[in-house]
This record gives C-alpha cells, structure tokens and sequence, in this order.
C-alpha cells in the first residue's frame, strides 16, 4: 500500500493521511498479511517522528533512558515505555505534546466526558475526519435495503454537538463522505429528543432509508418514544449507528425487530471511539457476525476473549491509521493526530487478533468464517481486531466485587421488564442502618407509568439475581454466606429523572 505525500509542515514519513478515495475499496480487498505489515511498519516510522519532533515525548523518551536510533524492529517497539494521561499528556505543557511545540495550526478541539476525572482537553487535525469517513462511506455502501449509491438517505446525528468529539466529528466524517461517494442529508439534531421525534414524524418519510445515529441507550429512547407517538419506524428502513459504550446482541436484536430491520450485520455499527483520537475502530458486519458467531459456543468464546464472563466490544481498526497492542490486558494505541500518540493506554482492558488468527479459531470447531459470511451476506474485511471489556473503573464496588453494567443489561432488556422500564439503570454501593452494604439499582420507568406492582418488583428481583449469580462466580458464593439478607435493592424512578436520568446527556450507569 502506497504511502502519501504532502507539502505539509506537519504530517511525518508515514501513512498518516492516506487519500480517502478508493481506501473504502482496499478495506474490502486487502488481506490480513498486507495490513499486518502495514501495521508493524507504520507505528515505528510513527515512533521515530514522534521521537525526532515532539518536544514531550522526547523528554519522555529521556526520562525513560530509551534512545529512539536503537529502536529498529517492532520487538523493540513493543518494550518502549508506556505512556498515559497521567505519565504524559498531564505532565508536560499542551504545546510540548503537539507536533514541533507548535499549537498555531488550524486545528478543534474536543474535551473528554470527564467521567473518570478531570476532562481533558484534545486537539485533533482533519485527518481524523477523513478517516471517519471511510467508516461512514463503507456503512452507507452496506445497507441492506439501498437500492444505489443515488438512495436518498437521511442521517439524523443524536451526539452531543458541543464540546464533545461524537457529535462534530460524526458530522464531518458523514459529510466528506456524502459528498466523495454516497449523498446524503444530515440532520445534526444533537441530543435534542423532541427535534429528534419531529424528524422522524415530518421528515423521515420523505427519504428511501434513515440513519439514526447516537449513544445507545439514548437510540432506544428515540425509538420507544417515537413508537409511542405512533411514528411508523417499520416503515423508514431504519439504520442504527452507535457509539460511547458496549452493548449485548440481545439490545441489538431488540432494536432491530422494533424497526424491522432485515440484516443486522450491514445496518447496524458500534464504533469503539476517543476523544483523544476519534473514532479509532468499529463494528463491521464481520466483527458482528464473529461476535455472535462465538457466543453460542464457550469454548470459541474463551480461545477469543478469554475466561471472562463479560460481553465485549468486537471491532476491526485500519492500521493505515491506527494500531493496537494489548499486553497483559491493556489496550495500547499507537496514532496519529495533532497530539500523536505512541503505545498509549486508553484506560481500557481487552486484546487483540489478527484476522487470520479468528479464522483459524473458528476452523478449528469446523466453521469456515467465509462461507459464514456468504450464507448470511455479510461482507468480508481481514482488518485486525481490538476487542474491549468495561472499564474496571466503571463498575460498582460490593463485598469488594466488581458487579458491572454488562451484568444487568439483558434483563432490562427482557420483554416483561420492557413493558414498564426503559433499559436505562444506575448502580451504586449503599449501606443499611446496621452499616451492611448493598447495591442500588436505580430503574427509570416509561412515560404513563406512575408505578409498578409488587409481582413485577419479585420477578424483577429473581430475574436479577438469577443473572448476577450467572455472570459473576463470586456473587454466587458470595450469597451464600449472607445469611438471606438483600444484596441488591431495586429503586423505580421517573422518566428522566434529573438525578439519575437527566434528558439529553449520556447515561451513567455507575454512580461513585
């Protein structure tokens, strides 16, 4: 694969920004092998500019004793120090980590969500937006009720559009991509509900498809209300893009049999996404069939993901752009951007696989990953593969316990809980008089439900337990030796209850 050039002051040697057009094309032809090699080259060459030009991480490098002249092959990439928010972006000044120490180019930035401390501010140039695009332009090629590239389309972005990366990158990405290959109308709603609705009802009709594109929790809120409403979603051709968060093929499922969506392997996406450097892998119809694929047998579930009980995020990433590691469970990216990154933990945990790698797993237990995807028509990308858990530091702390969302999420989902509650819940770890812990699961109800009657509130309780006890052997010990007394208390709220479900932001599952 060629690699570009510019006569900017600012990209190094390279593939940093490859050219947009016919990259969509390479992603559905090139083969394992190449992006491998692509891989190990790129994030080297990106390692020695970085090292050459970026006042902090050359300071970083010094600190450490590594000298970047003796780093010439990717084993010697990969024992290059680690570096953090805390170890490097937050310790050095913002014009150390850009490249030249120069912040005067045109440039956004974006500010992370604050979720796990201070936001922190990142600026990005519009490679990023280029490389977005070539996920949106593969996703508006996949629709499986597009009768031609001339289908009129309406994209509706549910991101928030402020100072958050999801909502202006996402613009940007489906807007170079309109008008490269496939044109479209945007609306860029933000996490405006009621405009959202109004689109739906007044303006979706008119287009052959509509693209919905938000955090998950908050697409099913615009579905369930606009079903509500009496819009016609079976009617719209519905496509689902998300971002932000895991979800369960079961909320996937949900979603698709309430919008009638026929192929939910080309009409929905999941996009694995930073503000410190976009939207750095996704779900392609690949990665979802092999995510599913592998969670109707444990022992393929195990070889790929490992003895855990959590659901995780499947993805493939381009490594024209971007590269993963995962030592010892640690996801490390190495990319390019206005803040260029080398071996930089995200704060996530999961691994990686080269496709060749899951192909062979699979080969293994007699399926033939590509005769799986010519039986179903999914289309076939031998990018590599990042795959992530929940973060550990998003979890709810019991008896020591780590119980996380993951846990809980198939039963709010479940058809009786369905008809009274949103899906949407918050845990917390609370004590009682006698200073025993318990945790919180906070619940928010649909719209015309006042209250829930106390058979729903026990099936719900052995419903919940039933799963804790499925997903987390120590919660299964760990009830025996209670003696009976409640280790979870259920707590219904209003819709959008402004403590625990605020309209309009993204939801937080875990209260600290």
């Amino acid at each position: 694969m060629s690699l570009s050039k510019t006569k900017s002051a600012i990209p190094p040697s390279v593939l940093v920004k490859p050219v947009a057009r016919g990259m969509a094309e390479r992603v559905r032809t090139t083969e394992s092998s190449t992006w491998m090699r692509l891989r190990a080259r790129n994030s080297l060459a990106l390692f020695h500019d970085v090292a050459k030009r970026v006042p902090a991480y050359r300071n970083f490098l010094k600190e450490h004793g590594i000298h970047a002249e003796k780093i010439h092959s990717r084993e010697d990439f990969e024992k290059i120090p680690v570096t953090s928010k805390a170890s490097y972006l937050k310790k050095y000044k913002f014009s150390d980590l850009c490249w030249d120490g120069i912040l005067g180019r045109p440039a956004v930035f974006s500010s992370t969500s604050g979720s796990t401390g201070k936001p922190f501010y990142f600026q990005r140039l519009s490679n990023l937006e280029e490389e977005y695009s070539i996920l949106a332009e593969l996703f508006l090629g996949n629709g499986a009720n597009v009768p031609g590239v001339t289908c009129p389309t309406l994209v509706i972005i549910g991101f928030g559009m402020g100072v958050w990366i999801g909502g202006t990158l996402t613009y940007r990405a489906f807007d170079i991509a309109s008008r490269r290959a496939y044109p479209v109308s945007i609306l860029p709603a933000g996490v405006n509900k009621a405009e959202i609705l109004k689109a739906l009802h007044d303006l979706a009709p008119s287009f052959k498809q509509t693209i919905i594109i938000g955090y998950p929790p908050f697409v099913k809120d615009i579905l369930d209300e606009a079903e509500f409403e009496g819009v016609d979603l079976k009617a719209l051709n519905i496509r689902l893009l998300f971002a932000a968060e895991a979800f369960s093929e079961h909320f996937r499922d949900y979603l698709a049999k309430k919008v009638d969506m026929k192929n939910v392997y080309r009409d929905t996406l999941n996009i694995y996404g930073t503000a410190d450097i976009g939207a750095m892998a996704f779900e392609t119809p690949t990665a979802i069939l092999i995510r599913r694929l592998a969670m109707k047998n444990k022992k393929i579930f195990a070889r790929i993901f490992g003895d855990v009980q959590k659901t995780p995020t499947l993805a493939q990433y381009n490594p024209a752009f971007v590269s993963f590691e995962a030592p010892e469970g640690e996801i490390l990216l190495t990319g390019y951007s206005a803040v260029p990154l080398v071996r930089y933990a995200v704060g996530d945990r999961g691994g990686v696989h080269t496709y060749d790698e899951l192909k062979a797993i699979f080969a293994e237990f007699g399926i033939n990953i590509e005769k799986e995807t010519k039986r179903l028509d999914v289309p076939l990308y031998e990018l590599p593969f990042v795959y992530v858990y929940e973060r550990s530091d998003l979890a709810t702390t019991l008896y020591g316990l780590q119980i996380y969302p993951e846990y809980l999420r198939d039963v709010m989902m479940s058809d009786f809980v369905q008809r009274y509650c949103t899906g949407k819940f918050q845990t917390m770890t609370r004590y009682d008089d006698k200073e025993n812990q318990y945790l919180e699961i906070n619940i928010e109800q649909k719209r015309g439900i006042d209250s829930v009657s106390e058979t729903f509130i026990r099936k719900m309780e052995v419903t919940i337990k039933a799963a804790l006890k499925e997903k987390s052997s120590e919660f299964r010990e760990l009830s025996t030796f209670v003696n009976g007394r409640p280790l979870f208390k259920l707590v219904f709220r209003a819709l959008g209850d402004p403590e625990y479900f605020p309209s309009g932001i993204k939801q937080k599952w875990v209260r600290k």
